[in-house]
């Protein structure tokens, strides 16, 4: 490690846990999407500046892999973590065999040379965490949906305003997904004009015998449209620009899953906003035939062309996912987004250190928030003919 190197790690007594670590520490990572499938280590990214201390409380969804390598190609050190159930220990020291097993939570929040600690823990914990995390004088990452009603959202940006610190929310449907990070960059650049329109679908594959309790319970984990909905308000607020955004309608049903009377495996809700409109269909009816979780698109309509992403998968069409399509005045296109680098997690521990917020605009991030908590707490019920 160089001079230079040494002087952005932040926190005392770290040299110690980055042995063995500094040998590939510029080497990208291939990690993408879901962590666990992957075979390859996550590593610093070439552009990651600083290497910032941090920890993880909660793997309850495998999201946290995700979540951990971001921050580690960002320059995340990952010193710590703590959990209870033997069998997500097990899994997660296995791929981070260098991080410590803390003896409890307050061993982690206590610690002082920590800057973050990321979670995905039960939906309806992640704010009480993070808001125990940012009390403690740390910045918070946490899985969607980071907040499952409105008096928790409502605390969050009390506990904000009161601490200065970051509460960060891992959309990843838009930051770890390199076509919807074109998208965005083709969108702010002016390609298609002024966006009128985002319309997300969202289908996901159930996968019932592998689901934990909480799953079924939307008092645990929000609802179909605050969570599954959640990175769809995201790319709605972020794409239009939106400053100021509400729920037109929205509605939700339970139609193949009567064992479950409390669950929501439908969900659609219009949105408008200052800076456009949009609509968001999501469901739990991904068939068994296709070959990977979910057909996820999205379409982008703006006054002077339009965008469709084919994120996961080209039904009958090209192999792979991360297929952008875009029309505009000069015609049409195809763009190969596979190997778009991924910026967020170098900009958010970046934003840790300059405390900017280059990563994700906090006030953006809890607007997506507020929008699918109202759109759930207003839906009506969607009935089978």
């Amino acid at each position: 490690m160089t001079d230079s190197n040494r002087r952005a790690v932040l926190g005392m007594g770290l040299t110690a846990g980055l042995v063995g670590f500094a040998a590939d520490a510029l080497a990208q990572s291939a990690t993408r999407g879901d962590a666990p499938t992957e075979s390859a280590m996550a590593r610093p990214a070439p552009e990651a500046k600083y290497r910032v201390p941090f920890a993880v409380i909660g793997m309850d969804h495998n999201h946290i892999y995700g979540i951990t390598d971001a921050i580690i190609r960002g320059g995340g050190v990952l010193t710590s973590f703590y959990a209870t159930d033997p069998k997500q220990i097990a899994m997660f020291q296995k791929r981070y065999p260098a991080a410590k097993l803390a003896r409890s939570e307050d061993e982690i929040l206590d610690d002082k040379t920590i800057k973050l600690v990321c979670s995905a823990a039960i939906p309806s914990l992640r704010a009480p965490l993070g808001i125990r995390v940012m009390k403690a004088g740390k910045d918070y990452l946490s899985d969607k949906a980071a907040v499952t009603t409105l008096a928790q959202l409502a605390e969050v940006r009390r506990t904000i305003k009161q601490t200065g610190r970051k509460y960060g929310i891992m959309y990843s449907e838009r930051l770890e997904v390199p076509a919807a990070v074109m998208a965005g960059q083709m969108v702010h650049d002016g390609a298609i004009g002024r966006v009128i329109q985002t319309v997300n679908l969202a289908p996901h594959r159930i996968s019932a015998s592998s689901r934990p309790d909480w799953f079924w319970d939307p008092a645990r984990n929000g609802g179909i449209l605050t969570d599954v909905g959640s990175h769809q308000a995201d790319q709605f607020v972020y794409l239009t620009g939106s400053k100021r955004a509400h729920v037109v309608a929205s509605q939700t049903g339970n139609f193949g899953n009567p064992q479950h009377p409390k669950f929501e495996d439908f969900g659609d809700m219009v949105l408008n906003g200052d800076g456009g409109t949009g609509y968001v269909r999501v469901d739990w009816f991904t068939p068994d035939g296709l070959s990977t979780w979910g057909d996820g698109r999205l379409f982008i309509l703006g006054t002077e062309g339009y965008i469709e992403l084919r994120k996961y998968v080209d039904i009958a069409g090209r192999p792979g996912g991360n297929h952008l399509f875009v029309a505009d005045r000069k015609g049409m296109r195809y763009i190969d987004c596979s190997k778009v680098p991924l910026p967020f997690g170098p900009q958010f521990v970046n934003d840790l250190v300059e405390r900017t917020s280059v990563a994700q605009d906090q006030d953006g991030a809890l607007l997506a928030a507020e929008l699918v908590l109202t759109a759930e707490a207003k839906a009506t019920r969607a009935k089978a003919p």
